[in-house]
């Protein structure tokens, strides 16, 4: 069998402005310009971190991303001890986010001291950072299959008052923290509660639990609506689910079962996960590879992979996050699992709450999924398309925040005071 990789992906989203060799670091330079919307970076501390780094060099990204966190939250410190409480807040908020940004590209290697140094230190100042918001905002354990999954909630204000709530979580590799400036604020300004949430597979859940992704992300989300029902400050006819990035295929995958949703998100929609990852490989060599990739051995197609690894930015971070997150030993066997990734077989179909599915122009990893899965729907459905001209063409919309945010929750505000 011969099998054929494309050996680097185009430089897609916003014009690269640094590191034009490597889109993968490209796109995570593009999200911290992007966290600086709600108070996650600023760009001339994304600019100066930058510069450390070489490109293609995960060792000089973590120590340059760690370094500058660390400074950061020495300041804060600093300004706590002497009542500076918005100046505390503010930097213990970048730290967390440039302390997940360091350990992104390390989780080859799990057992690195470095990727636990990161997530903790994220979590501690995202922690410190939260509670001084006024009102402050709560970490959760949400109950979760005799453990519990990590969340923090986000409050209008501590009225009490059952407010439309949020469900919001991230996809394949953001923390429930960077959910702050990924939709929690925006949505917090707009007069929603919000409950963020981690599920297996996720930041907290792989780092502290050892759970790993599934694709009955329904089994994820029921036990997170149960947990806001018992809230009094949640309206329970008003819950609303909003996933990013691989949370576009895990949220509609969930409102498919869980039928207490008042609305759907799925940004940016993705129908069929293992079809993305087929779309590399030659027409002709799918079929071969599809049975190759469950064989006990299967050489050649584990020489392609590793050849894309070695030759494609994207393909080397996106199979050892894989393996990482999937809890998988090998790139062809995190591909075999991506398969079960899927909305067909009438799943998209039994979708009943209004679907919002978002799509950006020149998303890097899933370009003509969301189209696709609109296509499938049979709810109430609503898609939004951004485009690069306004800035919004990448990937979730990095970049874009205030613009992309406006727009679904312009939609939600709409969809949700249409209910009886």
């Amino acid at each position: 069998m011969t099998t054929q990789t494309s050996t680097q992906h185009a430089n897609t989203g916003t014009e690269a402005l640094l590191f034009k060799d490597d889109p993968q670091f490209w796109f995570e330079i593009e999200r911290l310009f992007g966290a600086a919307e709600y108070g996650g970076a600023l760009f001339g501390e994304v600019i100066a971190i930058a510069r450390n780094i070489r490109s293609g060099d995960y060792d000089s990204w973590y120590v340059a991303m760690s370094d500058f966190a660390d400074r950061l939250a020495d300041e804060a410190a600093t300004q706590l001890n002497k009542g500076h409480t918005i100046s505390a807040r503010d930097n213990y908020l970048r730290a967390a986010s440039y302390y997940r940004s360091a350990d992104f590209f390390l989780h080859a290697n799990a057992g690195d001291p470095r990727v636990k140094r990161a997530f903790e230190l994220s979590t501690a100042c995202y922690r410190k950072a939260a509670a001084l918001f006024a009102p402050a905002i709560e970490p959760v354990e949400i109950p979760f299959e005799g453990t519990t999954l990590t969340g923090y909630f986000h409050r209008v204000d501590d009225s009490g008052t059952p407010r439309k709530t949020l469900l919001l979580c991230n996809g394949f590799d953001g923390s429930p923290e960077e959910m702050h400036w990924n939709g929690g604020r925006a949505a917090v300004d707009r007069g929603y509660n919000v409950l963020v949430f981690d599920g297996p597979g996720q930041y907290s859940a792989v780092h502290r639990r050892g759970l790993h992704f599934r694709p009955n992300w329904e089994s994820v989300v029921t036990p997170v609506v149960d947990y806001a029902l018992t809230r009094k400050d949640v309206d329970p006819k008003r819950i609303a689910l909003h996933c990013e990035s691989l949370g576009g295929y895990l949220s509609p995958r969930a409102a498919a079962f869980e039928h207490r949703l008042a609305a759907c998100i799925a940004d940016d929609g993705v129908y069929d996960l293992g079809e993305t990852m087929m779309a590399t490989f030659p027409p002709e060599t799918r079929e071969a590879v599809r049975v190759a990739m469950r064989a006990p051995s299967a050489p050649e197609l584990d020489a392609a992979l590793a050849r894309t690894m070695q030759e494609n930015s994207v393909a080397r971070w996106y199979f050892t996050h894989g393996m990482y997150a999937f809890g998988v030993e090998s790139p062809r066997a995190f591909m075999a699992a991506a398969m079960d990734y899927h909305l067909r077989d009438g799943i998209a179909e039994r979708i009943q709450c209004p679907t919002l599915v978002c799509d950006a122009e020149k998303d890097l990893f899933f370009q003509g999924q969301p189209q696709k899965l609109f296509d499938h729907l049979t709810c109430p459905k609503t898609m939004i398309k951004f485009t690069d001209a306004e800035g919004a063409g990448a990937h979730c919309q990095m970049g874009a925040s205030r613009l992309a945010y406006a727009r679904i929750y312009d939609w939600l505000d709409e969809t949700l005071a249409a209910l009886k």
